[in-house]
């Protein structure tokens, strides 16, 4: 069993930038770990990922405006985001997809707020 919190969001102003955490309680070495978003009323969203190699993926959703990045050594995943816009207000969750299990059914984190507002 793998506890994720995740932490860093708040209020942002328009093209600003914010920096989020997420905490794996157990070893989170071997999983692929990934970012969502949801907003209300929406679906949640893919938004990047990263391999247990470091392989990085964005999706086209937030493209040129993050960067996620792993620390094995602490079981901590980030998402740094840059140029934030009022659109990118979401609930931003953090999920981890252990070896051979289908992508999705893993574990998910709690989510963090991010609200861009002037």
């Amino acid at each position: 069993q793998v506890h994720l919190v995740e932490s860093g969001g708040g209020l942002v102003q328009p093209g600003g930038s914010l920096r989020l955490s997420c905490l794996g309680s157990g070893n989170i070495l071997s999983f692929a770990m990934a970012w969502y978003r949801q907003a209300p009323g929406k679906q949640r969203d893919l938004v990047a990922s990263i391999s247990r190699d470091f392989s990085t993926k964005y999706e086209d959703i937030m493209h040129g405006q993050l960067l996620i990045s792993r620390d094995n050594a602490r079981n901590t995943v980030y998402l740094e985001m840059n140029s934030l816009k009022p659109e990118d207000t979401a609930v931003y969750y953090c999920y981890a997809n252990p070896p051979g299990t289908i992508w999705g059914r893993g574990y998910w984190g709690q989510g963090t707020q991010v609200t861009v507002s002037s």
